[in-house]
């Protein structure tokens, strides 16, 4: 239980004491009236004793009694009404709050800081870091302790008025005050008449109540005498002759009202009253006010009295005032006794019952009294104890007590016959139906068991519980032989209760008793009220020995049906116990928390149940007991709502809402309505207020993406738009590196190579990946969009209505000095203007995106606040689970469609940041400024258009499209390039290409390439022409990724458009390509801020396979040419269909192979086969040699070194000018690609410089820069329509004799080697040249007849004569030996070679200038007729000028062979 501010040894002491009756007469009654108080009142606060009393026992043993307290009171012929007393309790609690501001009441208990009487929602700060700590202050102290003053008030209410009982005597009348004035014409006479009219009360069998101790009681004989007003003398003269009758004992004067009240009282006077009348003022008569029953008691509220003025309207009897019938609980006639006063609907609101506070506030008790009045009537209330009360007592004590004695002594069967003697009537049979239910047995009031009583109760009322304990075992034993329950479980209460005040604790407290008496009144006599007096008492004794289960199990025990407020004070005491505990059982103390706010609701105490609820929340809180966690907020909210404390109410409706609830859909539906309504009521209150937070739906920060710029277009037919950036990609970290990338490229190149450090990356869409550390920048007049992430948590839908930003504007001129700064909050159209979405829905559980845009018509700042909606549910078939709506809900088949305006904020925190040590040890978090845009000046604006753009092509087809370009801003924009990694892919032509046909409808049956008509007869011999690279932007040190877009006039106007054609070229690989192109431009004016702009687009190619082509070049044996020279050379080209049949292509034509070279060209085609079409259908593979010529020394000297020489060799009938666009562009592009590759130079260890130089030379012999390119028609069957495609692929020629393709090669995964743990020898690699290097060095040609006839049987030796031709291939001198001599000795090599011999000299040694050719003459000798291959001489070269001899055999590619015929 919680702490109490009286001990259990002081509240029993002050709950039995004993009761004397006040009889008044109407003179005396008017005099204590002046004072706005009854007599029975103005004694009140003086009745309890300021020191000791002495008393002796029946053994005449001297017994001190301490503290005592008289309880003086109105008689009232009437027992107080059940439903009033229920009202009186009820007013009493509800009047009882805890105080707010005061010091928090904190119990640490386990892991907990539960605040007790703190009503916020919020659980305290606890106090103490360390909860044992706190357990021992607690139980040292007294005033952090949990306090529950409502529950004492009730306790002491409901112990004050418990009706008297005919079983039990301990509030029945022991002495009666008569009470008349001296102002009254006869007082003595007024005495005798009071004394008359008490003996009537008592003793006539029409007046049951209230109940006299004894017949003989006492009567004390007070003479009120008023001093202000009064005749002192005559006031003393009366009361000297009341002596002379009374005896000095018996009666008293009492001088009051020793000041009048209208006198302006300077001094302040006490009001000890008030405390005592505060607790009955509450009970404004309202509900029975007008009864006919005038009410004149103690109970009675004083303004109800003071409108009676005085007591005129009182029906006289015998000249006696008739102000005893109605008991001061009357209910009101008119009123429905059956009606439950615990019923909600009885209580009056907290405003009225405020406004009676104040009311009653405003009376000044005892106005006519002074201190030394106070002092006057302590003495009084002192000599009636102690002259008449306590020797009364003293004496029927000791006559009850004797008549124990003497029964005593008596055998039970002789007792038995004396109390039927003494009952004078025989006691009534008990049946066995009479033993469960008491009510037929009723001892009268002289039986013997009932003095037995009556002695252990005025023992107990003076204290002396040794004497009390042996009478009520006495009495106990009695009545349970007789089988009497409802006085056998009073004795044995009260028993217990003088066993644990026994002085010195002789015995241990007897609990057993109290449980015996509790099933006893409740079970057998049905008595609720006694059996709640039993556990009130008995719970606080086992309190204070620390036995807090047994407390609470007794408190559980006693809530029932029949009493809402009693099972909810219970109920609550019961949970204190639970925390008191050694142990503290919080979850425990929570739940019967709970359950005490549930009964306090019930029993309309709404304020005491937000209380408790708010209470148990503490522990319940953030346990994950989510279910749990609902409902107390839900009852909060609405016992929050229901007390006008709309705030809490919101509160707690928005943590319902708020929590990932697991409730049912009904019921989130409900709780979603009930916080509408309640948050609806809210802004009413304040219409003007700002708006408010709403807890709905989620909103995903840092997932807020902002966009600036328009919308993207749509296709419209054959135009498809650039795909630029929009909010419905995904972010790619990959894709905006590279394009990234891309920027700083043609940043760098329009600022001559470097980046300024000011610059950039562009961002037109910022999401938590990019960069937000600075101020975005964005153009006025076009739009910015936010796109913001919902998420409904419930699973019920929201509609969110008039969706739109909220922000606020800052107007400055960024070029001078700032405007004034203006805030604009509100939607200012001409500044800012917002988009509104009428109706978002976001479904159950459903994650959606709303996006919003705001349209700058300034520049300045601007800051993006939040977002502002109406928030409501749409209308369903939803009904409520077992809750009933509030007032003015719609339940039933449709639900609420109420909506709230309220706002969330848009807070992002930025990234954490992590560079210097600082921050790395702390956490701290950057700007995250997506969200401030600065609104710079007008740019201009882009749009690009592809037209007869294709989605899928073959590799290495050529296609042409068109683009087009719109300015659609108000400003001019120049400088406009496009940049992309793939540069190979797209051309818009060289310098030289005519720009004919520019529309694309003109060029729809066209091809692609620049063609012209040939005739047949120069098929197989080449057509030259030549270009410059840098006609095609392939220049020396350019960057040919970034290719400036050939605007007329380098500028577009603002609203024009211009399109230009543009070639495509498949990828040599198949499969799908992203090609991204970057469109660079800047203004005609230069802005401050923004230096250029972009525009990004990505197109998605899927290409197929066509025709794979590979090509190797070899040095001519020959040396025939124009001009004698040695430099012939033969390309075999292997062209291979490896295109699928499903792309529809039937055959591949190749119409043309063309070469490109600075130094080689193609002069004509060796095709061996007399079939003239070049045909391939699938999967067939062609077949061709040509020969190549160096170009005329005179050409290449004239030209500069980027000039290239086209050959063009035609197997149709149509020469494609390979020299121009598109076919130049793409073979220069290839090129370029090619060239960015690093070449694979052999890594050269030597010490000579020289040794290097050799080899350079060496490897140049084998260098060739040959390029082929191979183009082809496809035929394409689609919809049964024939179509031509066209393409062209390239193959770049590096090294004689190496082949090479148009087609990446995929490298060979590395064989699996075993590992070596060991590290390998430094070894030097040599700097020797390949064997294929050396053999390229000196080309060697042997020139002999074919067939040789020779009569053998004229001449057995035959002699040929053979022509060895020896040419330098390269610049620098070479010395050469050439060794006749065969080496080989194999019986193998002899059968190839045959047996002949060279004649003559069998070694020569020659120097060979720069690209010299040598003849030497040899002959060869043979025996017999044969074939032969005279390929056996052995060439060793070395570079003359080198020390290092490289020597390797020249073996010649071809067998040279002889036939050698007899004839």
């Amino acid at each position: 239980m919680a702490q109490c501010v009286q001990s259990v040894q002081e509240l029993i002491p002050d709950s039995f004491v004993p009761c004397v009756a006040a009889l008044c007469s109407e003179e005396a009654e008017r005099l204590t009236r002046l004072n706005h108080l009854s007599f029975a009142e103005l004694l009140k606060p003086f009745s309890r004793l300021t020191s000791e009393v002495h008393m002796r026992d029946p053994n005449n043993q001297l017994h001190i009694i301490k503290n005592l307290k008289i309880a003086v009171s109105n008689i009232i012929t009437q027992p107080p009404h059940p439903g009033a007393i229920r009202k009186l309790l009820n007013d009493v609690v509800s009047g009882s709050q805890p105080a707010e501001g005061l010091v928090a009441n904190v119990i640490t208990a386990g892991d907990y800081d539960l605040n007790i009487s703190d009503r916020s929602i919020k659980a305290s700060v606890p106090w103490y870091s360390n909860w044992k700590d706190t357990l021992m202050e607690l139980k040292e102290s007294s005033f952090y302790t949990a306090t529950t003053p409502w529950f004492e008030s009730y306790r002491e209410t409901f112990l004050q008025s418990m009706p008297a009982s005919d079983h039990e005597f301990l509030n029945h009348y022991l002495a009666c005050m008569l009470v008349a004035s001296s102002s009254e014409a006869e007082p003595v006479e007024q005495f005798s008449k009071l004394s008359q009219e008490q003996h009537r009360i008592q003793h006539n069998n029409d007046y049951s109540y209230p109940k006299w101790f004894i017949p003989n009681t006492l009567k004390y004989y007070v003479l009120l005498h008023d001093v202000s007003s009064g005749d002192e003398q005559r006031a003393e003269s009366i009361y000297e002759e009341m002596k002379q009758k009374y005896g000095t004992q018996g009666c008293y004067l009492l001088k009051i009202n020793s000041r009048t009240s209208n006198r302006a009282s300077d001094e302040q006077i006490p009001d000890p009253w008030s405390q005592y009348l505060q607790k009955n003022s509450i009970q404004n008569q309202e509900s029975y006010e007008d009864g006919p029953c005038t009410i004149t008691s103690n109970k009675n509220s004083d303004s109800n009295l003071l409108s009676l003025d005085g007591l005129d309207n009182e029906v006289k009897v015998d000249g006696l005032p008739n102000n005893f019938r109605a008991h001061p609980l009357q209910l009101d006639s008119s009123s429905d006794p059956s009606n439950s006063i615990d019923g909600p609907d009885h209580i009056k609101s907290a405003s009225s019952l405020h406004e009676t506070k104040k009311a009653n506030t405003g009376i000044i008790h005892g106005a006519c009294l002074t201190l030394t009045d106070h002092d006057r009537i302590r003495q009084f209330i002192q000599e009636f104890t102690f002259r008449g009360l306590l020797p009364h007592i003293e004496k029927t004590i000791r006559q009850l007590n004797d008549q124990l004695i003497s029964r005593k002594g008596l055998s039970r069967s002789l007792f038995s016959a004396t109390k039927k003697w003494f009952s004078g009537s025989k006691v009534p049979e008990k049946g066995i139906n009479e033993l469960k239910n008491t009510s037929g047995l009723l001892y009268p009031p002289e039986a013997p068991e009932l003095q037995i009583r009556k002695m252990a109760d005025l023992c107990f009322l003076v204290q002396h519980y040794d004497l009390a304990y042996s009478c009520y075992h006495t009495a106990k034993k009695d009545f349970l032989n007789d089988q009497a329950m409802l006085y056998a479980a009073g004795a044995l209460e009260m028993a217990a209760v003088s066993a644990f005040l026994q002085p010195g604790a002789p015995r241990p407290y007897p609990a057993h008793y109290m449980d015996t008496a509790i099933q006893t009144y409740r079970d057998i006599c049905k008595n609720m009220v006694l059996a709640e007096r039993c556990v009130l008492l008995s719970a606080e004794i086992l309190k204070s020995q620390s036995k807090y289960s047994e407390a609470a199990a007794l408190l559980i025990r006693l809530t029932s049906e029949d009493s809402d407020l009693r099972s909810a004070l219970l109920l609550e005491q019961a949970a204190h116990c639970f925390i008191n505990m050694k142990s503290p059982m919080v979850r425990k103390y929570a739940f019967h928390m709970i359950l005490a706010g549930h009964r306090f609701s019930k029993a309309g105490q709404k304020k005491h149940a937000l209380r408790c609820y708010c209470q148990a929340m503490q522990v319940y809180k953030g346990k994950g007991w989510s279910l749990a966690e609902d409902h107390i907020n839900f009852t909060i909210g609405r016992q929050s709502y229901t007390l006008r404390q709309l705030d809490n109410a919101v509160s707690a409706f928005r943590h319902i809402l708020i929590n990932e609830s697991k409730q049912s859909a009904a019921q989130q539906g409900s709780f979603l309505r009930e916080y509408l309504y309640v948050y609806k009521n809210v802004s009413q209150l304040s219409p003007d207020g700002p708006l408010p937070q709403l807890p709905l739906p989620y909103i995903n920060s840092s997932a807020t993406r902002v966009f600036f710029g328009h919308d993207r277009r749509p296709a419209d037919g054959e135009k498809q738009a650039a795909t630029h950036i929009s909010l419905d990609q995904e972010y790619d970290c990959e894709s905006s590196q590279q394009w990234r990338e891309l920027e700083e490229q043609v940043v760098a190149l329009v600022n001559k190579g470097v980046i300024p450090s000011n610059f950039h990356p562009t961002q037109y869409c910022l999401n938590s990946y990019s960069d937000n550390s600075r101020f975005p920048l964005a153009v006025v007049e076009e739009p910015i969009t936010v796109e913001m992430a919902f998420r409904n948590p419930l699973k019920v839908p929201l509609l969110l209505t008039d969706l739109s930003l909220l922000w606020k504007f800052q107007p400055k001129d960024f070029s001078g000095k700032d405007n004034e700064v203006k805030e604009l909050v509100k939607s200012e159209p001409e500044m800012i203007g917002a988009e509104v979405i009428s109706e978002f829905l976001i479904n159950s559980e459903e994650s959606k995106v709303a996006r919003l845009k705001l349209f700058p018509h300034h520049i300045g700042e601007l800051h993006i606040l939040g977002v502002v909606y109406n928030l409501g549910t749409i209308q369903g078939s939803m009904t409520i689970d077992g809750i009933g709506a509030l007032p003015g809900c719609h339940t039933g088949n449709h639900s609420l469609s109420m909506s709230v305006r309220g706002r969330q904020d848009l807070e992002i925190q930025g990234p954490r940041l992590n560079n210097t040590k600082e921050e790395k040890t702390s956490i701290k978090y950057g700007p995250d400024r997506r969200l401030d845009p600065i609104i710079t000046e007008e740019m201009p604006l882009l749009e690009v258009f592809f037209i007869h753009f294709p989605t899928g092509l073959l590799c290495g087809e050529i296609r042409k499209a068109y683009v087009e370009f719109v300015n659609v801003s108000k400003c001019p924009l120049t400088g406009l390039k496009v940049v992309s990694k793939r540069p190979e892919f797209f051309t818009f032509g060289g310098n030289t290409s005519v720009l004919t046909p520019l529309s694309p409808s003109a060029s729809e049956n066209c091809s692609a390439y620049k063609t012209v008509v040939t005739d047949s007869t120069s098929m197989c011999t080449a057509l030259t022409s030549s270009a410059s690279s840098v006609d095609f932007g392939i220049g020396t040190g350019s960057q040919p990724e970034v290719i400036p877009v050939p605007l007329p006039d380098t500028i577009l106007l603002p609203g024009a458009s211009v399109q230009l054609p543009m070639w495509l070229r498949g990828p040599d690989e198949e499969g799908v390509h992203e090609i991204n192109f970057l469109f660079y431009y800047e203004s005609v004016k230069r802005q401050p801020k923004i230096r250029h702009r972009i525009l990004r687009h990505t197109a998605v190619i899927c290409t197929s396979r066509s025709l794979n082509v590979r090509a190797a070049v070899c040095r001519s044996n020959s040396l025939e040419d124009e001009e004698g020279r040695g430099g012939n050379m033969l390309v075999f080209v292997d062209v291979e269909n490896v295109n699928t049949s499903e792309a529809g292509v039937k055959e591949f034509h190749i119409v043309q192979v063309s070469s490109s070279s600075k130094h080689w060209k193609l002069q004509k085609s060796v095709n061996l086969s007399e079939n003239k079409d070049a045909k391939l259908a699938s999967r067939e593979k062609g077949k061709f040699c040509f020969k190549a010529i160096r170009c005329k020394e005179k050409e290449v000297a004239t030209q500069s070194s980027e000039k290239y020489t086209f050959a063009d060799i035609i197997f149709g009938n149509e020469q494609i000018i390979s020299s121009a666009s598109p076919c130049a562009d793409f073979f220069y592009r290839s090129l370029s690609s090619e060239l960015k590759k690093p070449p694979a130079q052999p890594s050269v260890h030597t010490e000579k410089q020289s040794v290097e130089d050799a080899v350079r030379l060496i490897q140049k012999c084998s260098e060739v820069d040959l390029n082929i390119v191979v183009l082809w028609k496809a035929y394409v069957v689609e919809d049964s329509k024939q179509l031509i495609l066209e393409g062209q692929h390239h193959v770049i020629l590096r090294t004689i004799g190496k082949e090479a393709f148009s087609y990446p090669q995929k490298p060979e995964p590395p064989e699996m080697e075993l590992l070596r743990f060991f590290r390998p020898e430094n070894t030097t690699v040599s700097s020797r040249p390949s064997v294929e290097q050396l053999s390229n060095l000196i080309k060697t040609s042997l020139h002999y007849p074919e067939s040789f006839n020779h009569p053998f049987h004229q001449k057995s030796l035959c002699l040929v004569p053979v022509t060895l031709l020896l040419s330098n291939c390269s610049k620098a001198d070479v010395d050469v030996i050439v060794d006749l001599r065969h080496k080989t000795t194999s019986p193998e090599a002899l059968e190839i070679h045959g047996s002949f011999t060279w004649l003559g000299q069998t070694q020569y040694k020659l120097k060979l200038k720069s690209e010299e050719i040598h003849t030497l003459q040899l002959k060869a000798c043979f025996v017999h007729t044969g074939v032969y291959n005279l390929g056996t001489p052995r060439v060793f070269a070395k570079l003359s000028d080198q020390v290092t001899v490289f020597e390797t055999s020249q073996q010649n590619s071809m067998p040279a062979l002889i036939i050698i015929n007899n004839v």
